[in-house]
């Protein structure tokens, strides 16, 4: 286990007591750092940078999050690139080689987060191995933070922090829909967590569920890999190509956005392209989308109308239940697959929080934050990294840390601003950052970079008086 390097010997640690009595190790104005994938890290490193001590907590045993596919929790799978470019996907302060591809693959992703990791010095500050159990809000904002061994091993130990960040992911937890026979289904049935390599597809009758991105990529490796694959989606969508005018797509993109074109025109801008490219989608047998571009996440798949059109994969609709040997489809079809892949997505969770600490009064699960990040109520906490953007996550994740570290600074400088920092994220908890979306879990943390990143420099100009 590496643990800091200016972490005092515990048994020298004057100990506090916590409410039930359990001895705490008091860090002083040290910070609490909840996991160490990409969130985490940039939390790190610019809280670091400000002039605060910093502990990290990670469960697995090397950086990386969701991206280090040797994690039991990682959803990566051997082919998984990144959906969005490179430059709107690397972290402004650390760029990815010039060398690398418009879209690296997650091996890649891993070699720079480690490179990330060791050029910030940032390893010396991480408990490696150690899982975060309870996070509790005492008296003068500060925060207990019991962890233990992953797996539940050896003791339990609290420590006192005067911040704590959030940054444990959100893309872990497996979201599994209920079907009416599903449990008497005598095929094999896995979330697209649990999958890896084609080789699990390999000659087999595939039916994928879902039309996320990580839906998409498996019903296109199915298409080369199983005997027959079947698509279900519960609505039409719009597939994006990667590459639009010879360039990655969200780069065109973010040129619209730049030059302030409405967003009525970007979707006729979109829409034309698609005419003029793919054509009309229902003719392959896929729905009719029903809702207007980028009112949902965007699909980044140049691949899938191809192989839909060549026969290889066999668009169906949402499923309506199982039986022992079939699926029943809502068009009364009934098919056979012998395995069902759910790509249906993850829910976030906190299991160490108290949902009313996130404003989750309703315990629904989703958390109630001004700028996805500050819960009400508790001005020493944020969550980083809890958003779903239409483009890279990473340099939102950055300027979220950063946002963080000054509003902590202000507290000891400047406590008037701090205090009417934490006036708004009382009075705007909730904003969204996006145009109009579905309203589906899918896209609970949606929003618009370019908005989003306006959003947070309104807020750090409060914080410095500008």
């Amino acid at each position: 286990m590496t643990t800091s390097t200016d972490r005092p010997d515990p048994e020298a640690t004057t100990l506090a007591l916590s409410r039930d009595g359990r001895p705490v190790s008091d860090r002083g104005d040290t910070v609490c750092v909840i996991g160490a994938g990409a969130s985490g890290l940039a939390a790190m490193k610019n809280l670091k940078e400000h002039g605060f001590g910093v502990d990290c907590y990670e469960r697995e045993t090397g950086v990386g999050g969701a991206w280090n596919w040797r994690h039991d929790r990682s959803p990566v799978y051997a082919s998984t690139h990144l959906i969005s470019s490179r430059p709107f996907t690397q972290f402004p302060d650390f760029p990815m080689p010039d060398s690398w591809p418009d879209y690296p693959h997650h091996s890649q992703l891993l070699a720079y987060f480690e490179r990330y990791a060791d050029h910030f010095d940032l390893r010396s500050h991480i408990w490696f191995g150690t899982e975060v159990i309870r996070v509790e809000p005492v008296e003068g904002d500060g925060w207990d933070v019991t962890t233990r061994s992953t797996g539940g091993y050896g003791p339990e130990r609290t420590s006192r922090y005067a911040a704590v960040v959030v940054a444990n992911g959100h893309n872990w937890s497996p979201k599994l829909p209920g079907y009416p026979g599903l449990e008497e289904f005598r095929g094999e049935v896995m979330h697209a967590s649990s999958y890896k390599d084609p080789a699990q597809l390999r000659g087999k009758r595939v039916l994928v569920v879902g039309a996320g991105n990580t839906g998409c990529d498996i019903a296109v490796e199915a298409a080369q890999q199983a005997s027959h694959c079947w698509h279900s989606t519960r609505r039409g969508y719009w597939y994006a190509p990667k590459y639009v005018l010879g360039r990655p797509a969200d780069q065109v993109n973010d040129t619209l956005l730049a030059l302030r074109v409405p967003l009525r025109m970007r979707q006729w801008l979109y829409h034309s392209t698609l005419r003029l490219t793919v054509g009309d989608l229902t003719r392959f047998g896929l729905p009719a989308p029903d809702h207007r571009v980028y009112e949902t996440h965007p699909i980044a798949n140049s691949q899938l109308v191809y192989h839909v059109g060549h026969g290889a994969i066999t668009p169906v609709p949402e499923v309506a239940g199982f039986n022992p040997y079939g699926v029943q489809l809502t068009d009364g079809r009934q098919i056979e697959p012998e395995l069902v892949v759910f790509a249906t997505g993850y829910l976030p969770r906190f299991d160490f929080l108290d949902p009313k600490v996130l404003g989750d009064d309703s315990g629904t699960g989703r958390p109630n934050l001004w700028l996805n990040a500050f819960a009400p109520g508790h001005p020493t906490l944020a969550v980083v990294g809890l958003l779903q953007p239409d483009s890279g996550l990473f340099p939102l994740a950055h300027w979220q840390a950063v946002l963080f570290a000054r509003l902590l600074q202000a507290r000891r400088s400047r406590p008037d601003r701090a205090a009417a920092f934490a006036a708004t994220a009382q009075a705007r908890a909730g904003e969204r950052y996006s145009g109009p979306v579905k309203e589906s879990t899918r896209h609970w943390f949606e929003v618009g970079h370019v908005d989003y990143l306006r959003a947070v420099q309104r807020a750090l100009d409060s914080l410095e008086g500008k």
